[in-house]
């Protein structure tokens, strides 16, 4: 039985976070594969149980780690809230390739073989969905000032991300052809922004 500090029983919620925060440990230090409920339980100092009563199993558990990733990934591309649509747009793509550079583990799970793996709770559904928002949101503001040409937001996000996913997964896999990773990454974001013009 978890404590707190006063004596009583810590929060489920606190608890529940404790727990996340262990599995993201684990997944930095050991990757998807040596998250398991017996590494968690044992990195937070909690009996296995603690983790099945509060995630049922390590799909769920993995859900709450993805949930809180793609909640960074989508605060990420949001931070910038230039005036111009081009360099907010830009921005958002840089501050994508900085986010999965800076958390190869996360994002590998996010869109690779973990997120299939993840029970698909409605918290995770709304947390991916909420960082592919944010890209909407960016593509609509550049169309409604003209500087994107008219179509569909979600569409034309959907271009984009294809394209920056595609650079950053080629890049986090040590597959590319070029001697400048992020020169060719900045080629990548201006051939989008002038396709789109």
């Amino acid at each position: 039985m978890t404590r707190s500090s006063a004596g009583g029983r810590t929060p489920s919620r606190a608890v529940e976070q404790a727990l996340v925060d262990a599995a993201e440990r684990v997944l930095v230090r050991d990757g998807l594969a040596g998250l398991t409920v017996r590494a968690v339980a044992t990195e937070a100092g909690v009996a296995p149980m603690g983790v099945y009563n509060r995630f049922g199993n390590k799909d769920g558990l993995l859900a709450a780690v993805l949930a809180r990733g793609f909640d960074g990934l989508a605060a990420a591309t949001s931070e910038d809230q230039d005036v111009d649509p081009t360099a907010r747009l830009r921005a958002c793509g840089r501050n994508y390739r900085r986010f999965a550079l800076a958390h190869p583990q996360h994002y590998a799970a996010m869109f690779g073989p973990g997120l299939s793996m993840a029970a698909p709770t409605e918290e995770l559904i709304d947390r991916a969905g909420a960082a592919f928002t944010a890209l909407v949101d960016r593509v609509r503001y550049g169309m409604d000032r003209g500087a994107l040409r008219p179509g569909d937001p979600r569409e034309t996000a959907q271009l984009i991300w294809s394209s920056v996913h595609g650079a950053v997964s080629l890049e986090l896999s040590g597959v590319l052809q070029t001697a400048d990773p992020a020169a060719n990454y900045e080629a990548l974001l201006q051939m989008l922004l002038d396709g789109l013009r």
